[in-house]
């Protein structure tokens, strides 16, 4: 029986897969032999170059890095070949071509940040609360030809509190997709590990790119759907709306109420000037808690009134 640890490589760019990287260097069955993660990027009011998340983690754990621009280039594909991993794991990385995920003799896995098959798509976090979930999680697959579609491995559910959001869930789930992808290089290597292919699910919901329009607030829909899509992009990229005065408001909190007396005109903006402001829909007032405007710092609803004369009663 061979005892040697498992010759894994990583792939991943994002804060989101580092955890699983200092997961995988932790295990004493396995042993990282090489990080490929993106190029280093311009970044700040300084358009400096920076690292990714994932290349700083591998630089402190003295790990050699890969930043290929083009993963079909043979002199990548020759160097990863020489570090003759058994196993990639990628978490957050980008699409592979066959002969990258194909190469190890025990293929590649993806950690995903959903239940696959729900949420194949690159914001999987971001959909399931803009769609009100209650519940979500994450998945290891083995990787095949078409995005997020192949066998799953190991899945583990996380319940979705009413009050949370991009940035709480995003923490959660990333702990969550390092122990499901410690437990499933463990199965793996054990020879344990399943391969069960992901059900045809009708109704599949997709998790595509976000873009900057789908924060735009729509007054047209109901209160609760607004809640949430402001659940789904806070703190970033962030749900927006463009305030009577013409600026762009930032809005970070908010919550559903229901009209006191006649409903008012959707998309009429109301407030006492000094402890709230709301905007009409369909359904009730959406209730703006949390909020910034342009050349401001995010603040309470309460203080960006007394910083504004659009509001005054």
């Amino acid at each position: 029986m061979n005892n040697a640890p498992l010759r894994l490589i990583f792939m991943g760019t994002p804060d989101f897969a580092v955890s699983t990287l200092e997961s995988l260097l932790a295990w004493p069955g396995g042993q990282v032999v090489a990080v490929v993660t993106a190029p280093d990027r311009p970044a700040g009011r300084g358009r400096q170059l920076q690292a990714s998340a994932v290349k700083v983690a591998a630089e402190a754990a003295g790990l050699p890095i890969l930043q290929p621009t083009n993963l079909k280039s043979p002199e990548f594909q020759a160097e990863l070949k020489s570090y003759a991993a058994d196993l990639q794991v990628v978490v957050a990385f980008r699409m592979l071509p066959e002969a990258v995920w194909n190469m190890p003799r025990l293929g590649s896995i993806n950690i995903h940040a959903s239940l696959l098959p729900q949420y194949r798509g690159a914001a999987p976090i971001n959909w399931a609360l803009i769609h009100g979930d209650t519940e979500t999680g994450v998945s290891s697959f083995f990787l095949r030809h078409e995005i997020d579609t192949g066998d799953l491995i190991l899945q583990d559910k996380i319940p979705i509190a009413p009050t949370e959001d991009f940035g709480s869930l995003y923490d959660k789930l990333k702990v969550a997709g390092a122990a499901l992808a410690r437990r499933s290089v463990e199965a793996i290597a054990a020879g344990t590990a399943p391969s069960t292919p992901q059900p045809n699910t009708p109704d599949l919901r997709p998790a595509p790119k976000l873009t900057k329009e789908t924060g735009r607030l729509d007054f047209q829909q109901p209160a609760a759907a607004l809640v949430n899509l402001v659940r789904g992009l806070a703190p970033i990229p962030t749900a927006f709306a463009t305030l009577p005065d013409g600026r762009t408001l930032k809005v970070f909190r908010a919550a559903a109420l229901p009209f006191e007396a006649a409903p008012a005109e959707p998309g009429t903006w109301h407030s006492d000037g000094k402890k709230y402001l709301r905007v009409a829909t369909p359904s009730g007032w959406l209730d703006l808690l949390d909020v910034q405007a342009e050349g401001k710092k995010r603040m309470g609803v309460e203080e960006f009134l007394r910083g504004t004369k659009s509001f005054n009663s």
